[in-house]
């Protein structure tokens, strides 16, 4: 089959699926967070941690939650890595280095999921299964609540309360997550996928040398990571390895899986506010960027510009040749669209163009789908800001489903959209003005400007994803991109929440002839056009230094 109708072909499968589950997907997870039923599971886990599953919080509350949780498992994680030679199941892995501990400690908290180290050679199967996994889990959950929190801003009436953060962390995980990372790691088991619980096994690599594969169960960690859009896993070759994802339809499912809940978030959205043509016009704004994100890597790898790749007939160094270039880029943008750090291809390796679309898409703020959560509440704040502008048009003060949008809200917005680029910028200056920042950049020029631009757009939007070719796993980076992913999670969290906040003590705005419609066509267009102007425009100069330049050379 030609590459070009395989990659149409890929993609319209996906859109196809999308189409399906969008709604019933959205409208369970909406009943799952507006449900008044506990579970007999979750009663257990709100008794074993003494909280009230029927109190509601204020954002100050539920952001202090929120923090403390994170707080408690950075430490968890921390010591877990530190200690892991002392701990039951080490298969004699050594501690991890403090710097490398932080760093990794930060990562899967923050649903980064960055990994500067080889997966096989530093983690004990402990650290793995109950450390970095369960993180898998949990920081997707936190996103979601925060997300959800988010749509309580601007349903609730004259109340500061914005639900529980424990009870939705807990419901997220357990009814959403859970579930369907479990279905999905039977059928990732059917596709090939290994499940590995016996004792470790050696295999001999061509040098000669013996490793040991890593035990646990691989089918259900590669599930998990994967459905929690997060990246990470016990392989260096992450979704490109064989064991993690050896068929077409593996890498179909596995693409899937990266993007179902935040394209299905929007129904969340729509059905919770009682107007479900508020979330299709999120979702269609979503949708948008993505297709034509994914047009643009598939032209720019298609295209293979270059004498070297001309004479070799395709852009393959850096693909994995099962899936080649019809797979490969639809998963790069998808990754980098979302909070994933999963890949099947180096992106180092891609066409400087090619490249080029992967580092714009975490660049917007990874809102077309966007983390679990995170996406949504991004691209709501987008949309208040797209309501702000159109308010200016006509001259009246904006509002947004029944509820003004005025200063506070609008200074909030900002120190939202403003938090993500000066951790960015700042660290990408950092990095190449300093001997230590600066030695472990392999590539000269534009492409080693690519590479560290690339890291940290990766870790402050909380991407995870590596371009290679930039010698991350040294003291100075992983401080600065642990630092970054920290910031770059926490900061814009409280934004969102005290946004929520001040929304949800507002009364409602009767709508009139002048109120814009932000369930129309016109509205989509205009949120569109936000989310690249506003946020694409602010990392113009950089991209021109790296990619662009080194695509137009």
């Amino acid at each position: 089959m030609p590459p070009g109708l395989t990659a149409v072909l890929l993609v319209a499968t996906l859109v196809a699926a999308y189409a399906v589950v969008h709604r019933p997907l959205g409208d369970y997870m909406a009943r799952v967070y507006q449900s008044d039923r506990h579970l007999k599971a979750e009663r257990l886990v709100y008794r074993a941690l003494r909280i009230d599953p029927d109190s509601d919080q204020r954002w100050t509350g539920y952001a202090a939650s929120v923090l403390a949780f994170s707080f408690v498992s950075v430490l968890f994680l921390y010591a877990m890595q530190r200690l892991q030679s002392w701990l039951p199941l080490s298969v004699g892995m050594k501690p991890v280095p403090p710097e490398g501990a932080f760093n990794t400690a930060i990562s899967f908290v923050t649903n980064t999921n960055w990994q500067w180290y080889s997966g096989e050679s530093t983690m004990s199967y402990l650290t793995q299964m109950a450390g970095l996994t369960v993180q898998n889990f949990a920081s997707a959950a936190v996103g979601m609540a925060v997300a959800v929190a988010l749509i309580r801003g601007f349903v609730r009436r004259s109340t500061g309360d914005l639900g529980n953060f424990w009870v939705d962390l807990v419901r997220g995980t357990l009814r959403i997550l859970l579930p369907i990372a479990s279905v999905a790691a039977i059928v990732l088991l059917a596709g090939g996928v290994i499940q590995n619980l016996s004792d470790p096994t050696t295999v001999h690599t061509l040098a000669g040398s013996t490793q040991h594969l890593p035990g646990g169960a691989i089918a259900s960690q590669e599930a998990i990571k994967d459905l929690g859009t997060n990246g990470g896993g016990p392989f260096n070759a992450n979704s490109a390895h064989p064991f993690e994802n050896p068929t077409g339809f593996t890498n179909l499912l596995i693409i899937f899986l990266l993007t179902v809940i935040p394209f299905s978030l929007p129904a969340t959205f729509g059905r919770m506010v009682g107007n479900l043509r508020q979330g299709y016009t999120i979702v269609a704004v979503m949708g948008l960027i993505w297709l034509g994100f994914t047009i643009a890597c598939y032209a720019a790898e298609f295209a293979h510009p270059g004498a070297a790749l001309q004479l070799a007939g395709g852009a393959m160094e850096g693909k994995e040749t099962r899936f080649g270039v019809s797979s490969s880029p639809v998963f790069a943008v998808s990754t980098t669209l979302t909070s994933t750090g999963s890949v099947n291809s180096m992106h180092d390796s891609f066409t400087a163009l090619g490249g080029g679309v992967a580092i714009l898409g975490m660049l917007l703020g990874e809102v077309a789908p966007g983390g679990v959560g995170s996406g949504l509440y991004g691209l709501l704040v987008l949309a208040v800001v797209a309501v702000f502008v159109a308010g200016l048009m006509v001259g009246r003060t904006p509002e947004y489903l029944g509820k003004k949008i005025r200063a506070r809200e609008m200074k909030l917005v900002a120190l939202y959209i403003l938090t993500v680029p000066l951790l960015l910028l700042i660290g990408t200056g950092l990095a190449l003005a300093l001997p230590t920042g600066h030695s472990s950049i392999l590539n000269p020029g534009a492409h080693g400007l690519s590479e560290v631009l690339y890291a940290f757009a990766s870790a402050s939007n909380n991407n995870g994803s590596a371009f290679a070719g930039l010698t991350a796993g040294t003291p100075f980076y992983d401080v600065a991109l642990g630092l970054c992913m920290l910031f770059g999670r926490f900061v814009p969290i409280v934004f969102v929440l005290a946004l929520a906040g001040s929304l949800a003590r507002q009364k409602p705005a009767p709508e009139t002839a002048g109120t814009p419609r932000t369930n129309s066509p016109l509205f989509v267009g205009m949120l569109t056009g936000v989310t690249l102007i506003v946020t694409g425009l602010t990392f113009f100069p950089a991209l021109a230094l790296g990619p662009l330049a080194e695509g137009l050379s």
